[in-house]
């Protein structure tokens, strides 16, 4: 049981703004109700300017947050778009390596490149919730699809395995302090759709956000990105990706179908598609542009024989359920589950 929780702002310093104290207070709470000490970094709330102009201080408040025996979880206050900032402060003098311990990392969206980092040191890492993205939800309480992933994952420090949800949000446009208690618009989800390929394959799970990756290789968002990953190597290199399977979700920025061919041809490059025992693909938020992903992914990738799973709840899109890095898992579309071998 995870009794103690250390909350870090590795990307945006948002939590640290006055316009969000409403959702950080209700998050505070129901981690409080289900026996969780919350301990926010000491940088972690200092806000957006703060945070942004100080990546060496995210950098230590991961280091100090690993290091601290009484820690048993870090998680991700919410994503943002510059982690990659923090790759001197962690790989120059092999500080993360050295302060890798056997805890829980949870967090999503920019955090893509955090867990590409852990998974540099060896350390296994769970993609799919962030603090102020689910714990903080404005609905009477977190959304029971999320909160049963949350909790398990609270309860044995694992998840067992995945099922799709059987309905879908639209993403929340007004997080002011009138819509506390106001829910999300529901729609009724489809599960898990394979678009092509064996319905049935196992692997390793290794990705996160497209927009973050595809940042990996072009500097059109920050120049210097492609070169301080190229310089920390850390893109896996091609033998690393033999047998294991690609996540791949979207953000809220919902990408034009132009900028995600582009991305998808990125990774392409990379020979990815050749050794991969297949992809998951997290459904887009508000399905926006899901059928133009999928006509993209089959037209660039070109091997029909490699498995591509869509409609997956993990991401940006809400629900969201949780997927454990570094372990076997056996996707069985036949039987709408993700196993993961503990």
């Amino acid at each position: 049981m995870i009794q103690n929780i250390a909350i870090v702002s590795l990307s945006s310093g948002t939590i640290g703004e006055d316009f969000v104290k409403h959702e950080v207070d209700i998050g505070i709470k129901r981690l409080t109700d289900l026996g969780i000490t919350v301990h926010f970094m000491p940088h972690a709330l200092k806000g957006i300017e703060y945070v942004k102009n100080h990546p060496a201080e995210r950098a230590a408040d991961l280091l100090q947050a690993l290091k601290d025996p009484d820690m048993d979880m870090i998680l991700c206050a919410i994503g943002g778009d510059d982690t990659y900032r923090l790759l001197p402060y962690l790989f120059e003098h092999h500080e993360l390596a050295d302060a890798v311990s056997n805890k829980v990392f949870l967090g999503f969206s920019d955090t893509t490149i955090n867990h590409f980092m852990f998974h540099k040191v060896g350390m296994k890492t769970f993609y799919g919730q962030s603090f102020l993205a689910d714990i903080c939800e404005l609905d009477k309480d977190m959304l029971p699809y999320t909160k049963q992933y949350f909790e398990e994952l609270i309860r044995n420090g694992t998840i067992k395995e995945v099922s799709p949800s059987d309905i879908w949000y639209e993403a929340r446009t007004d997080f002011g302090i009138d819509q506390v208690g106001t829910p999300l618009k529901a729609h009724s989800d489809h599960g898990f759709e394979l678009l092509q390929g064996n319905p049935v394959f196992s692997g390793e799970i290794l990705g996160g956000c497209i927009d973050s990756i595809y940042d990996f290789f072009n500097g059109d968002r920050y120049g210097d990105m492609p070169l301080l990953c190229q310089k920390y190597r850390l893109f896996p290199e091609i033998e690393d990706w033999e047998g294991k399977i690609l996540l791949l979700e979207s953000s809220e920025e919902k990408m034009s179908p132009q900028k995600y061919r582009k991305a998808v041809v990125a990774l392409k490059e990379t020979g990815i598609f050749d050794v991969i025992s297949g992809v998951l693909i997290g459904k887009p938020m508000d399905e926006t542009y899901a059928q133009e992903y999928k006509q993209i992914l089959v037209d660039v990738i070109d091997h029909p024989s490699l498995p591509i799973v869509c409609n997956v709840n993990i991401g940006h899109a809400q629900p969201r359920c949780i997927i454990p890095f570094g372990v076997e898992a056996t996707v069985d579309i036949e039987h709408q589950v993700i196993r993961f071998a503990n």
